[in-house]
């Protein structure tokens, strides 16, 4: 079993959020889930942010560590994949991954549960801000994951940092064309809200959804082998399934640059890029820990 998270995206010039060099060391703040359901101002600021951003976002490509997983996976090494990461980067290597927080690549409506494409969202506000979006298209990009493209730096989740002045009274959201709620990403809403759309990503302050959850503890379970790679595990959600894994008497290791939360509880620590080890567990064929872990 193997668990994924930022640190196989940061390869591919998607930010994190805890390294030296992630959106915290900035003093970024990222979105509450009370937050978004709270004030239509901040929702504003979010889907405006997430919509300047999305081009540059789903212009990064899957990493050498991404296609190693998914070669593995397909010879029948990995039995079970988890990712945190909401970038979708694993399903475009060819692994079909749960997505543990969701992904930004799906629209939810809080209020019916309504879901579609992310895509047919970005048109949606293209529609309702032409002039607006004309002029951040018009915009030069740069390379996916540059700080430095046009003043405006990139999120872990795709957005970008833009003034105020380009979302405060003139950019209009749009609602859920089945019941006119609110949208969010599928990265995770959990509580109805009625006259609320969101994307299906989980927002902090919120959870994992129930079923997804036992899913995942499930496999942690049950499996004789659980490998972490790029996470931090700093969220219980992640913690709690190499500690199950760990208590069920699986083999367990992490391959992670800096510290984990898990470090004193797994016995195997490698620090190191996954992009310079996993092209070398493929070539050996197999992702076996030692026996004497």
């Amino acid at each position: 079993m193997v668990l994924t998270g930022a640190g196989i995206s940061t390869e591919c010039g998607i930010p994190d959020y805890r390294s030296p060099n992630g959106a915290y060391s900035s003093g970024f703040k990222p979105i509450t889930h009370q937050e978004f359901l709270r004030s239509s101002r901040a929702r504003r600021r979010y889907w405006a942010r997430s919509y300047a951003g999305w081009r540059r976002f789903t212009a990064a490509q899957p990493s050498a560590a991404h296609v190693a997983l998914a070669s593995l996976e397909k010879a029948g090494r990995i039995n079970f994949m988890i990712t945190q990461n909401v970038d979708r980067l694993h399903h475009r290597a060819g692994s079909n991954p749960l997505e543990l927080h969701g992904t930004v690549y799906t629209v939810v409506c809080l209020d019916c549960g309504f879901s579609f494409c992310r895509n047919l969202f970005q048109d949606q506000v293209k529609e309702l801000n032409p002039k607006w979006a004309a002029a951040i298209e018009s915009l030069d990009y740069g390379n996916p994951g540059s700080d430095k493209s046009f003043g405006m730096k990139q999120r872990p989740d795709g957005d970008i940092e833009i003034d105020e002045k380009f979302w405060e009274e003139d950019f209009h959201i749009p609602t859920c064309q089945k019941c006119d709620g609110v949208l969010k990403p599928d990265v995770v809403v959990l509580i109805p809200l009625s006259y609320m759309v969101t994307l299906k990503v989980i927002f902090f302050g919120d959870n994992v959804p129930k079923d997804r959850a036992d899913k995942a503890m499930e496999a942690a379970k049950g499996c004789d082998a659980f490998l972490v790679l790029g996470s931090s595990m700093m969220t219980m959600s992640a913690f709690r399934l190499v500690r199950a894994a760990h208590e069920a008497g699986a083999a367990t290791a992490i391959v992670n640059v800096g510290v984990t939360r898990a470090d004193d509880l797994v016995p195997l620590k490698i620090n190191a890029r996954l992009g310079e080890i996993l092209p070398r567990v493929l070539d050996m064929g197999s992702l076996s820990i030692p026996a004497l872990l």
